[in-house]
C-alpha cells in the first residue's frame, strides 16, 4: 500500500517538474498538476491511516491470540494433572483388586 501512495505522489512531482521544465505560460495546466500533486498526498495520508488503523487491529489481534494461546496451555496443564491423577486413581483400583482377589482365593482354599 505505501507503494501506491510513494508512486502516486513521485507520478505528480513528475508531471510538476516536467510542467516546470517546458516552460508551460498556462497557469491552468499548472493549477492541475498542483491539484493533483495535492489529491496524491491526500490520499497518501488516507492510505496511511489506513495502514495504521490494520496495523493497530493486527496488534490487538496478536494480543488476543496470545492470551487465547496461555488459556490453551492452562487447559492442557489441567488435563495432563487429570490424566495424572486418573493413572493414579487405575492404579489403585488395580492394587485393590489384586489384594481382593488374593484374600478371596485365600479364603476358599481353606
Amino acid at each position: 500500500m505505501n507503494n501506491t501512495v510513494v508512486n502516486t505522489v513521485r507520478a505528480g512531482a513528475a508531471a510538476l517538474c516536467l510542467l516546470a521544465a517546458a516552460g508551460c505560460q498556462d497557469t491552468k495546466a499548472l493549477d492541475e498538476v498542483r491539484a493533483a500533486a495535492q489529491k496524491a498526498g491526500q490520499d497518501a495520508a488516507a492510505a496511511q491511516s489506513t495502514a495504521n488503523q490494520a496495523s493497530s487491529a493486527a496488534a490487538a489481534a496478536d494480543r488476543k491470540a496470545d492470551a487465547a494461546k496461555s488459556a490453551a496451555d492452562a487447559a492442557q496443564s489441567t488435563a495432563n494433572q487429570a490424566l495424572q491423577a486418573a493413572h493414579a486413581a487405575q492404579a489403585a483400583a488395580d492394587a485393590n483388586n489384586e489384594k481382593m482377589d488374593r484374600m478371596f482365593k485365600k479364603s476358599v482354599s481353606k
